[in-house]
């Protein structure tokens, strides 16, 4: 089997996060590497340089990462985190956290690139609820 996208889930809430991976594990089966870096080391809420970095390694698979982050600072962190450790094999996508996450993890079990997967996470921004 070829290796698959893995995903980094970034947010400032560990339960939010872990809330996340539990639903998009449900939809995209065990074949999707599915890692948060949620709060900070000492467990409040925030976001943690040293958490983001060790997510990206467990993620990797060999097909690249997908990295969904939640609010401003975890961007912010995950930017920081990329400058110091560049890698073209990870893509912070522009894309609602929630949705975004289902459609990448859809995409990867599915056996899409890197790209694919990224475009389908931002793509859920456009997906009307009504």
């Amino acid at each position: 089997m070829s290796a698959t996208v893995g995903i980094v889930l970034v947010s400032h809430s560990a339960e939010l996060a872990s809330g996340l991976r539990l639903l998009v594990e449900q939809i995209g089966s065990d074949t999707v590497p599915v890692v948060t870096a949620a709060g900070t080391d000492d467990g409040r809420l925030g976001t943690s340089y040293d958490l983001v970095r060790k997510a990206l390694q467990d993620a990797d698979r060999g097909a690249g990462v997908l990295i969904l982050p939640d609010l401003g600072s975890s961007v912010l962190t995950t930017r920081t985190v990329l400058d110091d450790h560049p890698r073209a094999d990870a893509v912070i996508a522009d894309a609602p956290f929630v949705e975004g996450a289902v459609a990448a993890v859809v995409a990867a079990a599915s056996g899409a690139d890197l790209r694919a997967v990224a475009k389908s996470a931002e793509e859920a921004r456009h997906v009307r609820k009504q």
